[in-house]
């Protein structure tokens, strides 16, 4: 019955944030806008959206999801763009082997979104 994961949100306390989380998924990242309204938007990821609203209270807290993952083409230069941009990259591009049968290959990264959100760089080798 579940198709799979339609959309991510999030929610930022004023239109400062909102503007800069904007910036960093559309023009750091090259995503692209799929609907916008006063108070928030969706942005395609390819498989999924990540909807941004502007109308939170701006309390942040880290609950049980960790971090959202991004199934990128190459990890190294989309990591470095980000750096670039100001973000923390708190885990540098490297290759990982998830022991499981068989072995998973993948190179990953992590960041820090504008929002505070954790982000993986994921791509499967």
């Amino acid at each position: 019955m579940i198709k799979g994961i339609h959309h991510v949100s999030m929610k930022c306390g004023n239109k400062t944030e909102f503007d800069k989380a904007k910036d960093f998924y559309l023009n750091i990242l090259g995503l692209s806008v799929k609907r916008e309204w006063p108070e928030g938007i969706m942005i395609g990821t390819g498989n999924g959206l990540i909807e941004i609203f502007c109308n939170g209270e701006g309390i942040r807290s880290k609950g049980a999801v960790r971090h959202f993952a991004l199934d990128v083409d190459d990890v190294d230069a989309l990591a470095e763009k980000i750096q670039n941009a100001g973000y923390d990259v708190f885990i540098e591009p490297n290759d990982i082997v998830i022991p499981s049968d068989p072995p998973f290959h993948a190179r990953m990264s992590f960041c820090i979104g504008p929002l505070g959100e954790e982000i993986e760089l994921f791509s499967e080798r």
